[in-house]
């Protein structure tokens, strides 16, 4: 029987039901959550900042070895847990998903950053040694004084431009151009309509471009192809839905909108190489 992962709220991990951001040293985060071994999803964005430590840290079913300066970005819904050796620090950051969107002209404005897209090639990554001395001060300096809200935002979204920086050129799209809103757009509606589109030309249609476009688009941006990109969403849903609720194979298909047990069965086996029921096992 396949439990059901929990889903974590800010406040039962902070203590804290008015505290909208969390800026802590990871070790003390750790002491305090203890138990908190156990695969689990969260409803805010949380971001961890490894400086000491090794072992392993699993986000969405792929499992990443831990090491020093490496920084794991993850957004609402995704499953994520830890196993860790010896004596682990550095810094952990949990914010509600209306923080910047109630502070910016720009609601959505995170979704610039391409750590916050959700895809495993761009939300881990190791801070490059011009940054470290910097994102330690800035850590330190949040966590050891009680500054205003809105001088939490600000640093936190420098922070995020330091980051963004050391990304490759390829990953990064000028905000106000074409292709940004393009793309943007396509991730949007894949993240609204995956369930029931499936096929790129539909996209495409959408979106008033042709569907070669929009594959040379998510191949130079994205690393994947149309294609590829709404596969893999569609995968990562059946993943989670047979890690989370006890539905039937065919139940899941049907929400996935497959025509059959067997086709989604064949997707799923062509695309991780097991059958749901074996992944569901595992």
């Amino acid at each position: 029987m396949t439990l059901k992962v929990p889903i974590l709220d800010q406040c039962a991990l902070s203590g804290n039901e008015e505290q909208r951001i969390l800026v802590e040293r990871l070790s003390s985060y750790l002491k305090r959550n203890h138990n908190l071994i156990f695969p689990h999803q969260h409803n805010f964005y949380h971001f961890v900042i490894f400086t000491n430590g090794r072992g392993k840290h699993t986000i969405d079913f792929e499992e990443y070895d831990v090491q020093p300066w490496q920084v794991y970005f993850m957004i609402p819904g995704q499953i994520h847990t830890w196993d860790f050796e010896g004596e682990v620090d550095g810094y952990i950051v949990n914010f509600s998903v209306d923080t910047f969107q109630t502070f910016l002209l720009q609601s959505d404005y995170l979704s610039n950053f391409p750590f916050f897209l959700g895809l495993k090639n761009k939300s881990v990554f190791v801070i490059c040694n011009e940054s470290r001395d910097a994102v330690v001060r800035l850590m330190d300096e949040l966590i050891a004084k009680h500054f205003k809200m809105d001088f939490v935002k600000v640093s936190l979204l420098y922070l995020f431009m330091l980051f963004e920086k050391q990304m490759e050129p390829n990953e990064k799209i000028e905000a106000s151009s074409y292709n940004y809103t393009l793309l943007k757009n396509f991730r949007s509606l894949v993240e609204k309509r995956y369930k029931d589109l499936h096929l790129p030309k539909e996209y495409a249609s959408l979106l008033h471009v042709t569907p070669n476009h929009l594959n040379a688009l998510s191949r130079e941006y994205l690393g994947l192809s149309a294609g590829e990109f709404i596969r893999s969403r569609i995968l990562l849903e059946a993943k989670r839905l047979l890690a989370t609720r006890r539905h039937t194979i065919g139940e899941i298909a049907y929400e996935l909108k497959f025509s059959d047990n067997s086709y989604f069965t064949k997707f799923f086996k062509k695309m991780e190489g097991i059958t749901p029921e074996e992944f569901r096992r595992k």
